[in-house]
């Protein structure tokens, strides 16, 4: 039997109830939609699906899917798109300032259509990177029943019988520079790395943000992993449309699951995994749309008593699908649960709690990707917070799969990435060096590019642990080696970073987790009574209007004052 529902107090009847929305309706019927569904309860499917990349190729379809979901459970579904910038293609040039942007622009285009159309739920679809935590973000804003559906991650290639990821490439560019890779090889890498619809398949920024969503409680119980490819996307996308109109029924928001405690999960899970350090952005990002202060110190701090468990590339041996077989993000949370690494009390969007649902879990003991945390491949996680004299607002660092974890080199000083890039290519780089790449902030950017281009060069010549790199930008969940982003205050505000020179000795301690510049106090004041802001390119358009508005790295780089500032909340008009 299908459930009925009161629309008195839902969004939607404000475009859909009573004689006065006589002009409203007759746009639904001109849509062929007959009048008993226009009584029930309007359902926003929000799509980022595009033929921009391989990311976002299938979202539209299981979008579609999801339709017959939410027509079963009592619902009128509603199809829209938003935007992505794809970073593996917008990644080592000027297009790469798009990227973070896009996180808001994808957050405030839901929020926006949303708003305007009245819609009493939601589902959304993403596969690239900014599209997660934006699309996880305008849930938290809204705070409408809602639910978080990856597109899945895409299968490995395979490259001289081994599995390849897009991570390669960018590295074997470094070795051809080297001249230890011939441009045959590259070409023939580059035709097979990526085989198929779906997302980076690493634990790259889509996959780790694809593992908050089902840590923090937003998606379906180990739906994620799995590949865009498998037809059990489908099945996935049909039961979320589903189960969202039973969390219209129980009323059932995201801010009543999206706790500190479900943030803390999540940034557990981001260091299980060897996740991407962009979970330090995003993270914060999505908590100041609930009113949760959770900044990068608090995601450092999970972090630092979190083990590293599952053996992902790019620090470890495997890839989604392997963690998808391994039995997914659930299989990983039941060995963090029986080990105190998590609050099982979280709620979630099946209606249970985390761990009414991981005590539906089996451990499976044969699997190869997800260890024991008794037995980790590391005691600490795959990713540290520093804080220190360079970066008195911190910085962050992703260690999973390094050897060293402590560095003392010479600044050689760049105030873009193009330049230190050329350095990179010309083998300019000496061993012992500490690369600054600055004014890549947020502001100062504008955008804080990632910096996938040059430190896969720098892997690729052999130096990823010979090396460090040292920026107020950030980095691919690609990047391995020596590198540290997020540093802040940035250089654009006349941070530490601003006042770096070449030849200045700087030391990294992930161990300890700090960062200095040796630099004595009075020198330093000196550099900085001669500093000058800088004037960037971009003095119009969407990115002059984000450095204008956009706040700090370690606050999540969000662009409004969030749910704090909030007179009242969309779900409730």
């Amino acid at each position: 039997m299908t459930q009925t529902f009161d629309k008195s107090r839902l969004p939607s009847r404000h475009v859909s109830v009573g004689p006065e929305r006589a002009p409203h309706r007759s746009y639904y019927y001109a849509m062929g939609i007959a009048e008993e569904d226009i009584a029930k309860p309007f359902v926003a499917l929000a799509s980022a699906g595009n033929d921009s990349a391989p990311c976002n190729t299938t979202l539209d379809f299981q979008a579609d899917a999801a339709r017959e979901g939410v027509v079963a459970g009592g619902g009128m579904p509603r199809r829209f798109n938003t935007i992505t910038v794809t970073d593996g293609i917008a990644m080592g040039h000027q297009g790469m300032k798009s990227s973070l942007v896009s996180r808001e622009v994808i957050a405030d285009s839901v929020e926006l259509s949303v708003r305007g159309h009245c819609y009493d739920a939601l589902v959304g679809f993403a596969g690239c990177d900014k599209s997660l935590p934006g699309m996880m973000m305008a849930m938290l804003r809204l705070n409408v029943p809602s639910i978080f559906v990856y597109g899945g991650s895409i299968l490995p290639g395979r490259f001289e019988d081994r599995d390849v990821t897009v991570v390669d490439v960018f590295e074997a560019v470094g070795r051809y520079a080297a001249g230890t890779c011939p441009l045959h090889d590259l070409t023939a890498l580059e035709k097979v790395a990526c085989p198929g619809h779906g997302a980076c398949g690493g634990q790259f920024t889509a996959n780790t943000m694809a593992c908050v969503g089902e840590a923090i409680g937003l998606s379906l119980p180990n739906s994620n992993m799995v590949p865009a490819p498998y037809c059990s996307r489908e099945e996935i996308a049909i039961a979320a449309g589903k189960q969202v109109m039973e969390l219209v029924r129980l009323n059932l928001r995201p801010r009543d699951i999206a706790t500190r405690a479900a943030f803390i999960n999540a940034a557990r899970v981001v260091a299980a995994t060897g996740g991407s350090t962009n979970a330090a952005l995003h993270l914060p990002s999505m908590a100041n749309e609930a009113g949760i202060d959770f900044d990068l110190f608090d995601v450092a701090e999970a972090f630092k008593s979190t083990p590293y468990v599952a053996d992902l590339k790019p620090g470890g041996k495997y890839v989604a699908k392997d963690m998808y077989e391994a039995g997914g993000v659930y299989m990983l949370m039941k060995t963090m649960l029986a080990n105190d690494l998590l609050d099982g009390s979280c709620m979630t969007v099946t209606g249970k709690t985390l761990g009414e649902n991981i005590d539906e879990v089996t451990w499976n003991p044969d699997q190869k990707v997800i260890y024991d945390v008794k037995t980790p491949i590391t005691p600490t996680g795959g990713v540290v917070g520093l804080r220190g004299t360079l970066a008195p607002d911190g910085a962050i660092v992703k260690v999973a799969g390094m050897k060293r974890l402590q560095f003392t080199g010479t600044a050689r000083v760049f105030d873009c990435e193009e330049d230190a890039f050329a350095a990179v290519e010309k083998r300019e780089i000496k061993d012992g060096t500490v690369l600054v790449i600055r004014y890549e902030g947020p502001k100062g950017g504008p955008g804080m590019r990632e910096m996938l281009s040059t430190t896969a060069a720098l892997y690729g010549l052999g130096m990823g642990e010979t090396v460090a790199l040292i920026t107020d930008g950030r980095f691919s969940g690609g990047t391995r080696g020596f590198c540290i982003g997020h540093v802040g205050p940035e250089a654009a505000e006349g941070g530490p970073i601003a006042l770096v020179e070449d030849g200045d000795i700087i030391t990294i301690d992930a161990d300890a987790g700090t960062i200095d510049l040796d630099v004595a106090p009075g020198v330093l004041a000196d550099r900085r009574a001669k500093w000058q802001p800088r004037v960037n390119d971009y003095q119009a358009g969407a990115l002059w209007r984000y450095s204008q508005t956009v706040g700090p790295a370690y606050q999540g780089a969000v662009t409004h004052p969030g749910a704090k500032a909030e007179r009242h909340v969309y779900a409730d008009i």
